[in-house]
């Protein structure tokens, strides 16, 4: 249990502009906040992690509909900046905002950074899953901001895949505690948005993000007053991942499902 006064802030993050939007939100919120900044997995070793997983063909199918959705951000931006206007949500780097670069959060560094600053609570968003060990060692609660609804999209894509099940009322994001599972832990907030036509999988998570600001806040308002409630998640349990190329070709010309 922290002590009341303290009102201490850690964001782990691998970066980029959805996570950046939270931390803005949270730090003009809340002041007192202090970014781990991951070095981004290589992608041999999140290629080699797949095919261990999924296996090759999968894996390299996955890989593809990566490589294809780089193209593919540069068609979007004027639907970016459209959310980004709808929300009031800002995406650009605070230099104000100290920056802490670690290679992972689970490493002997990482956890001694945190601990040395010793926060109410820890707040992750589009990082690496924390080890056992490393959740062990984490000194105050720690919280996660989920692009999709749990526990039916948990893992990866959550806002694609509810589109592509016919699921859109589950189209939103989530505040959980972290447990040692993928999205596994206990629920705190949820939020539903209605993407637009012109959204695809490049700006599912951007909506997402930026809509859900609030759910965050509170979220992390409850953890600083010692007050999280999390409620266990309800329904069907399943964990996704990239759409391989041939499902997302697919779902594109066949359903309009980009």
């Amino acid at each position: 249990m922290s002590s009341p006064a303290n009102r201490k802030i850690v964001i782990v993050t691998a970066g980029g502009r959805n996570p950046q939007i939270l931390i803005n939100a949270i730090e003009s919120h809340f002041g007192d906040v202090t970014v781990l900044l991951e070095q981004p997995e290589s992608k041999k070793l999140f290629l080699k992690r797949r095919i261990r997983k999924l296996g090759p063909i999968t894996a390299a199918g996955q890989f593809a509909t990566m490589a294809a959705s780089r193209f593919g951000k540069r068609l979007t931006e004027t639907r970016s900046a459209e959310i980004l206007g709808d929300y009031k949500a800002d995406d650009r780097e605070n230099p104000a905002i100290p920056v802490i670069a670690v290679d992972s959060i689970n490493t002997p560094e990482a956890v001694e950074q945190i601990r040395a600053i010793s926060p109410a609570v820890v707040f992750l968003v589009s990082c690496r899953m924390l080890s056992v060990t490393t959740l062990a060692a984490m000194p105050c609660p720690v919280i996660n901001f989920h692009a999709g609804i749990n526990p039916q999209y948990r893992g990866l894509m959550g806002g694609y895949w509810a589109r592509v099940e016919n699921d859109e009322a589950n189209f939103g994001a989530t505040m959980h505690l972290v447990d040692a599972g993928v999205d596994t832990g206990g629920i705190l907030y949820q939020s539903r948005m209605t993407p637009s036509k012109n959204d695809t999988m490049h700006t599912y998570p951007l909506l997402q993000t930026a809509a859900s600001t609030g759910i965050v806040l509170s979220a992390v308002e409850d953890a600083l007053s010692d007050n999280l409630k999390p409620l266990p998640p309800n329904g069907n349990s399943r964990q996704w991942y990239h759409p391989p190329i041939w499902t997302w070709l697919w779902n594109g010309f066949s359903r309009g499902i980009w």
